[in-house]
């Protein structure tokens, strides 16, 4: 491994200890070269300590209290009592420092230097952390990003984001979910199974509204079974809050009361006051604009994660940060397009996508260059015994390669692997078909979708 020159000079500089910027250290590291990691909070970043992992921590818990409130159809006689939030918390908390504390001890036992605090980029090698100059022959930004509110809409008290949401001590009796999309609907899918009356507002016509239709409609009509209302296609006006409650009003005049709002429109990038502007950088709308390959334009200056536009998903931010430190040590790496990244969205039921959408394929390819498969997973023996219904939609070119995978149901964010190796690779249905897939697994519905489209299903 490559010494620092000074305490101070590292050969790669990251500014940034989350999914993209700590990867970026790892891989950087295991080429040799010296590497310093300025985080001003905790190593992991929002996916560790406020986004990814307490969330699914959260959505288990969900599951386990569906699972206690449906038992006896399946011959198992149990109550549900309550849900105890202190508990639930434990139990999140206890992964939460699990998975810090090995990070924290990985990036250790790598030789990485870990430098504590705020850090602003001061010029196109330096980063200033509490007054100390810190050089880099390379700098990666990697500041991540935070949960936004729309234009004059006030967080505090009862009106909430998801960092306030994942620390609450107790369940609410009524909340109002503003927003439709992976936050929104894995928060209101939670708050249900937990006995709360939840009402999701989007603006947008639909739920979910970058996934394929007929994903959107699955996942409408498991919602209006599960109980969980929304209103889709009006746009949010304001919000009062007082000691009972909220009420929230549309732009049609239309309102709705609850104990509590939340705010799940997204996330914005964390790019404000840290002088990128100043360096030089690029920025448009808060976002650090780079090429294919990640550079800033400026000098050896590389941007990944959050900050940089397209989907904001942990394990983009993660195979970037990989990327970035390949790209410096000349290997040039493989640039992934964001429509072939992998996206799972851990409602109940699961939402599991990859590739074109339906929409999307036809734009780009004609709409009589697409093909589509539905398998229903009412024909999968799995899926029957776990009590899930859903469908996967497989999206292809006309006589060519798949493009598009997308899955509902329980679980099926599990089978997203097979799924992007089969868009990655450019698979044909005739080459998957040809695959044997285990009996009984809800894999093999991806199989049976797939001989289908091959022209020869073997249950349908």
């Amino acid at each position: 491994m490559a010494e620092a020159a000074t305490a101070h000079e590292f050969d790669i500089l990251i500014l940034g200890g989350g999914s993209g910027g700590y990867a970026a250290a790892l891989r950087a590291s295991e080429l040799g070269f010296s590497v310093g990691l300025v985080e001003k909070g905790k190593l992991g970043g929002t996916c560790l300590h406020n986004g990814c992992i307490p969330t699914k921590a959260l959505l288990h818990s969900a599951e386990l209290a569906d699972h206690a409130r449906d038992a006896a159809k399946y011959g198992v006689n149990v109550t549900l009592d309550s849900i105890d939030m202190n508990a639930v918390n434990a139990y999140k908390g206890g992964i939460i420092a699990g998975k810090f504390k090995g990070l924290t001890g990985l990036i250790k036992s790598k030789g990485i230097t870990v430098i504590e605090g705020e850090g602003r980029l001061t010029g196109p090698s330096t980063v200033t952390v509490g007054g100390t100059d810190y050089t880099g022959k390379n700098i990666i930004l990697a500041t991540g990003s935070y949960s936004r509110s729309l234009p004059g809409l006030e967080i505090g008290g009862r009106v909430i984001t998801s960092d306030q949401a994942l620390e609450l001590d107790y369940v609410p009796n009524s909340v109002i979910v503003l927003g439709g999309g992976v936050i929104g609907v894995e928060f209101a899918s939670v708050w249900k199974s937990f006995g709360v009356d939840v009402t999701i507002v989007e603006g947008l016509p639909s739920l979910v509204p970058n996934e394929d239709a007929a994903i959107v409609k699955q996942l409408e009509r498991a919602f209006k079974k599960r109980g969980i209302k929304f209103s889709t296609g009006i746009f949010f006006q304001g919000v009062e809050q007082d000691e009972n409650g909220v009420k929230v009003t549309l732009v049609d005049g239309k309102t709705f009361e609850a104990d509590l709002l939340l705010v799940a429109v997204g996330r914005g990038p964390s790019t404000a006051n840290l002088g990128f502007e100043e360096a030089g950088i690029t920025i448009d709308r808060g976002f650090v604009i780079t090429n294919e390959r990640l550079h800033t334009g400026v000098g050896n200056v590389y941007a990944v994660g959050d900050i940089v536009p397209g989907v904001q998903l942990a394990h983009r931010g993660f195979q970037q940060g990989i990327f970035v430190a390949e790209e410096i040590a000349g290997l040039n790496p493989v640039v992934v397009e964001d429509v072939n990244i992998p996206k799972v969205t851990y409602c109940d039921p699961e939402i599991a996508t990859v590739g074109y959408t339906e929409k999307a394929a036809k734009e780009k390819f004609g709409d009589d260059q697409v093909q589509t498969q539905e398998y229903n997973l009412a024909g999968n023996g799995k899926s029957s015994i776990l009590g899930t219904s859903g469908i996967i939609k497989v999206v292809r070119q006309k006589e060519g390669p798949i493009v598009g995978v997308h899955m509902i149901g329980a679980r099926m964010g599990e089978q997203i692997g097979e799924a992007q190796l089969i868009v990655n690779w450019e698979a044909y249905p005739e080459d998957v078909a040809q695959f044997i897939h285990a009996h009984p697994t809800q894999n093999e519905a991806l199989g049976e979708a797939h001989l289908a489209l091959a022209g020869k299903p073997l249950h349908g």
